[in-house]
This record gives C-alpha cells, structure tokens and sequence, in this order.
C-alpha cells in the first residue's frame, strides 16, 4: 500500500488544490490549514488509485471470461437471478442492461456461442425462453469475480463502523454532485 510520503514530489504537487485557481480560492474561503490541505490530497490521491486499481481488477477479470463490460453486467445479473431463484427472459435483461431488444439478442447470441448461457423454455410462459448462466460460467465467474469481491468486503469487515460510515458519506457526497455542463456560464457561489 502507498503511503503518502511515497508519493511522487511531482504527482503531489499535482494534486495540490493550492495550485489551482478554483480549489485555490476555496482552500484560502475555507480557512484549511496546510494539514487539512494534505489530508485532503491524501483522500484523492487513494480515491485516484481505488479507480485505477478496479479498473485494473474489472479488465483483468473481462480478459480471463473473454467477456467485454456488458457481458460482464449480463452475467452477473443472471448468476443473481439463480442465487434468488428468479426466473429472467430477454426482456427483463436487456431493461436491466438499458439496451434494445436486437442488441440484447446479440448479445445472448454471443454469451451462448461461448458456453455462459443457456435458453430454456420459460416454466410458465410457453411463449418466452428463460434466460440461465451455465454451470461452468457460474463456477469461474465465481471464483474470479468472487475471490476479488470477497477480498474487498474483508477490507470494509475490518473498519469500525465509524469509518464505514464515513467513507460511505463522502463517496455518497461525491456520486450525488451532478455532472456539470461546461458549455454554460460559470455560476456565482
């Protein structure tokens, strides 16, 4: 794990919101002092790797199931609706997914040419097929995907709950900030 103090002199500077002109203006409102100041360059700079580590996992993952990113979501929807014992038809995942009936069929046309689905006539609805995640797929998605995501709940069964609660509150604080519209006028704080 990188320390703080491992950190780059020049990627730190990079980082210093006392070098921008926007964040500069808010660290001086503020009234931060130098220590907060890090503390924060700190917090993203973890933030920045946490992105650039789970990326990594997801693409090494997408790599070993020779699956792209929406084959990915597919599967993992699918192996929930097993789990929970619901029953999934084309419909229900391509709403899931947020792709159009054609792309979805695609795409089960491509996931059941490489062995993860199967289409099976739905048990109640003789006109629909039920979509499944093979035995196989379940099994290495399982044991990939799995193995990553129990290492990661390890990490947060091992904070207090003060500190889950804090992380939580600052990347829900984060996610809620709406995507700005560069286009338009800057607005006045």
């Amino acid at each position: 794990m990188m320390r703080p103090e491992d950190i780059p002199a020049e990627q730190r500077a990079m980082l210093d919101p006392r070098r921008l002109d926007a964040s500069a203006e808010l660290v001086t409102e503020l009234g931060m002092s130098d220590a907060d100041v890090e503390e924060v360059m700190d917090l993203f700079h973890a933030l920045r790797r946490w992105h650039q580590a789970s990326e990594a996992h997801s693409e090494a993952t997408r790599r070993f199931m020779k699956l792209n990113e929406n084959d990915m979501r597919a599967v993992r929807f699918l192996m929930v609706a097993r789990r929970e014992g619901r029953i999934v038809t084309s419909t229900m995942l391509a709403e899931h997914l947020g792709i159009t009936g054609p792309s979805v069929t695609k795409l089960l046309d491509r996931l059941e040419h490489a062995g993860h689905i199967r289409r099976e006539a739905h048990p109640t609805d003789r006109r629909a097929l039920s979509i499944v995640v093979t035995d196989e797929t379940r099994e290495t998605a399982t044991a990939s995907v799995g193995r990553d995501h129990t290492r990661r709940f390890a990490v947060a069964a091992a904070m207090t709950s003060e500190e889950r609660r804090a992380a939580t509150r600052f990347l829900r604080e984060l996610a809620a900030l709406p995507v700005m519209d560069h286009s338009a006028p800057p607005v006045a704080r």
